[in-house]
């Protein structure tokens, strides 16, 4: 299906920047970064107005880019330099207004192909550059890269700093 009305919302986002033919239907359950998450069950954001969620040991109230990139790396992913798809590695992308707030996550599937929940109110959809939802009218500008290996895995350095803690009695 179509969204001539996110193509209208994005400056960037033209008829053939996505997949009209895997357009999910609009959800109120889940928002973008609870999608960029994994999640569809719960809407995710640092505040503590009700109907969100955020994880507990986080700052509730702080929409900073490192209260993101924190809340991720509990997810275990880590930050990277850039958004190029990367064999056994998925990747999130985290949009920043001109203010330096967050303001949307996409996820990298397989395909090198980003996917995207466009608001509470709005559709998930398939872009094909993290461009197409960036500008005055988007998003700001995905300006953080986060990566975790697919096979669920913790990173080699990851593992061995968890055996020194281990062996250190931390």
């Amino acid at each position: 299906m179509r969204c001539e009305h996110l193509e209208k919302l994005f400056e960037n986002l033209g008829e053939q920047d996505y997949d009209h033919n895997d357009v999910s239907p609009q959800d109120l359950n889940y928002n973008c970064i609870a999608w960029a998450a994994g999640e569809k069950h719960r809407r995710w954001w640092p505040t503590k107005l009700g109907g969100y969620w955020w994880p507990p040991q986080l700052p509730p109230d702080e929409e900073t880019q490192q209260n993101f990139i924190s809340a991720f790396e509990l997810l275990g992913y880590r930050v990277c330099k850039h958004s190029k798809l990367e064999s056994g590695l998925e990747k999130v992308a985290i949009y920043i207004d001109s203010q330096g707030v967050p303001t949307h996550m996409a996820r990298q599937i397989e395909s090198g192909v980003w996917w995207s929940k466009c608001g509470v109110r709005g559709e998930d959809i398939k872009h094909k550059t993290l461009a197409a939802l960036e500008g005055t009218n988007g998003y700001g500008k995905a300006v953080v890269f986060l990566k975790r290996r697919r096979d669920g895995n913790p990173f080699l350095t990851d593992r061995i700093l968890s055996i020194l803690k281990k062996l250190l009695g931390r």
